[in-house]
């Protein structure tokens, strides 16, 4: 598994989203957005993740940052996780991993002190230009979200804001 670092090409996906439209790294020329890899939907880290995330949007919004989260589940478990935990951010589709695979959030992992091999929760903050802004490897969910906003301010502040 490669690890993407900052300043890498975001390597390009094309994936179902949660309401059966199709979105692609190419909808965010020019834009920076969040995109975010988790194991499952519904699943304690990963529900405390989504809905963190959710919570923060319109401080994601105010500095016109998207946020697309990914995981193997198919468009209905996406359905139903939105719903159930009135998310507020697009959930779209990896059921192959592909794309996981090519961000290096797909591989072997420990749980529980068990070796398994599937999603690694991982968060890419891509730039306008599609470039790695800011790449996380299995991070903690509880907090995250926070995290990727601070580091995002941080990334605008350098830059001059924008």
């Amino acid at each position: 598994m490669s690890k993407l670092s900052e300043g890498n090409k975001a390597p390009y996906f094309e994936l179902p989203d949660d309401d059966g439209n199709t979105v692609k790294l190419s909808d965010y020329k020019g834009k920076t957005f969040v995109l975010y890899f988790y194991p499952a939907d519904d699943t304690p880290g990963c529900t405390t993740e989504a809905c963190q995330f959710s919570e923060l949007i319109t401080d994601f919004a105010k500095l016109s940052i998207d946020v697309l989260g990914v995981s193997p589940d198919n468009q209905d478990s996406h359905r139903r996780f939105r719903e159930k935990h009135d998310l507020k951010i697009r959930l779209a589709t990896d059921e192959d991993a592909v794309t996981a695979t090519a961000y290096g959030a797909y591989g072997e992992k420990n749980l529980y002190g068990k070796k398994t091999i599937g999603t690694i929760r991982s968060t890419f903050v891509i730039d306008g230009s599609q470039n790695i802004a800011k790449a996380f490897y299995n991070v903690r969910a509880n907090g995250h979200a926070e995290k990727v906003l601070k580091a995002i301010v941080e990334i605008s502040n350098k830059e001059g804001g924008r």
